[in-house]
């Protein structure tokens, strides 16, 4: 294997753990959302412009999260209608 190739499998980000949905404070990456509401990025962007999801947080141009609170009591509600 090449140096260089190894160093670009270091520098991959990680796919956050889904355990992250269980701290009501933590910030969730789009591909983490998508797992846990069985939606695609494409609805959840659209359901927030419709205001029916929940607002993300924007953290820098390129950085955009949602609040697992914010999700996990997105899921109940339509659990409950």
């Amino acid at each position: 294997m090449q140096p260089d190739t190894v160093k670009r499998r270091q520098n991959r980000p990680q796919p956050q753990s889904l355990h992250a949905v269980q701290i009501a404070d933590a910030l969730l990456k789009i591909q983490t959302v998508i797992s846990v509401t069985g939606l695609s990025e494409s609805t959840i962007r659209r359901k927030v412009a419709d205001g029916k999801f929940p607002q993300p947080i924007k953290d820098g141009t390129r950085c955009t999260r949602w609040v697992a609170g914010s999700v996990t009591n997105w899921l109940r509600a339509k659990v409950l209608a």
